[in-house]
């Protein structure tokens, strides 16, 4: 699918998913689902679920390794800064192999990174308030994963906002 396409997607899985309320058993039934999908197809990720004053989420499955940990934080820094899922930031910095925002930004890399896996968690009335945040496979394999399970939790048709394959 062309880059376009895959951002015209995105965009509309920004605006479809938003929540009415949010809180910590939120969090808990998102990122169960995460792990429960995680389990039934043997994924090695890591899924953090942060609000911006604190995380209320995490769960980590083997085949993971520090750095996933550490990409998920960056990831989260980047849908807080930009407000917006990574894998947009990325799609909108293409092409950027080597994973790093302009120098024109000046954020450290090791606080932020171009990689797909972090969706914002919009609350009507109350705007962006955190992440969920997915990594381990690839990219945008990482922001499905996420998608899916906030589509399934309100209620939405996952597969009609999932990105084409």
């Amino acid at each position: 699918m062309a880059t376009a396409d895959d951002i015209a997607k995105v965009l509309e899985q920004e605006r479809a998913l938003v929540f009415d309320t949010f809180d910590e058993d939120s969090a808990f039934a998102i990122g169960s689902a995460i792990r429960e999908r995680a389990i039934a197809d043997k994924l090695g990720i890591v899924c953090s679920i942060v609000l911006w004053d604190r995380p209320v989420f995490y769960m980590t499955r083997p085949g993971t390794t520090a750095d996933n940990a550490d990409w998920v934080r960056r990831k989260a820094n980047v849908v807080k800064r930009f407000q917006k899922s990574s894998y947009r930031m990325v799609l909108e910095q293409l092409p950027r192999e080597d994973r790093l925002l302009p120098e024109a930004r000046a954020l450290p890399p090791e606080d932020y990174v171009l990689a797909g896996g972090g969706f914002p968690i919009r609350v009507n009335g109350a705007g962006i308030i955190g992440a969920v945040v997915v990594s381990g496979l690839p990219e945008r394999q990482d922001h499905a994963v996420v998608v899916a399970a906030i589509a399934g939790y309100l209620g939405r048709d996952a597969t009609a906002l999932a990105l084409e394959p």
